[in-house]
């Protein structure tokens, strides 16, 4: 097994379930705009993006047969508003063996990073609800809002790399739900990326990106590293 000094993680479907409030909400804001699609058609092509660029890409893929252009800004911004409201009323937990994975990562010697394709904004309130802290529970958080570039490009991982003196990709670990997670890994020269079965995309969708591991659940991930 390597020899892994960095974790970074995805956060929801992978570390947090928010129950897919986020693409739901995506899929309203597009409802309100006239754009009729299905949760599992945002998943599709939107799983694991930054929330402007997933919709960009649902809307892309979709617009066969619509006759007027939609503005993606516009939903975007309606998007913000209803996640706010969503958010508000929303019960987080984090998924089974999450808070036990990040100590037994910790007691390796591991530093335990969450990224997201969300805004800080977005992110430090799903942090909040699950009281975690950087420097307790994780080592740090690097959203959409700390990089140029979002997923699949490595910019977060580089970040993450840069913060904690990291030098060799081979060391890194990356772990999300959606294809774009394993890709952003790739990208980053990760050591291991395993795919998780709890969140946006299926096994078949997620054998696509060809990741070290696919578990059912970052509950097992532990045993895979430490046996």
């Amino acid at each position: 097994m390597k020899n892994i000094k960095l974790a970074v993680f995805d956060m929801a479907g992978t570390t947090v379930n928010e129950d897919n409030v986020v693409y739901k909400t995506v899929r309203q804001a597009l409802a309100k705009w006239g754009v009729d699609v299905s949760l599992e058609t945002v998943l599709e092509f939107g799983a694991g993006k930054e929330k402007y660029k997933a919709i960009v890409d649902v809307l892309e893929a979709t617009k066969n047969g619509r006759e007027e252009e939609v503005d993606a800004k516009a939903v975007h911004e309606d998007f913000k508003g209803m996640l706010k409201e969503a958010y508000a009323n929303l019960e987080v937990t984090p998924y089974e063996g999450v808070e036990e994975l990040f100590e037994t990562l910790k007691s390796h010697g591991v530093k335990v990073v969450l990224n997201t394709g969300y805004d800080r904004k977005t992110a430090q309130s799903l942090l909040d609800k699950l009281g975690w802290e950087p420097g307790k529970q994780i080592d740090a958080l690097i959203t959409a809002d700390d990089v140029v570039k979002g997923r699949p490009s490595s910019e977060m991982i580089d970040k993450a790399m840069e913060m904690f003196g990291i030098t060799h990709s081979e060391a890194v670990l990356k772990a999300g739900d959606s294809v774009i997670d394993i890709e952003e890994g790739k990208n980053a020269h990760c050591g291991i990326t395993v795919a998780v079965l709890s969140g946006a995309q299926n096994r078949e969708q997620l054998e696509t990106a060809e990741p070290t591991y696919i578990l059912t659940s970052l509950d097992a991930l532990a045993g895979v590293l430490y046996p």
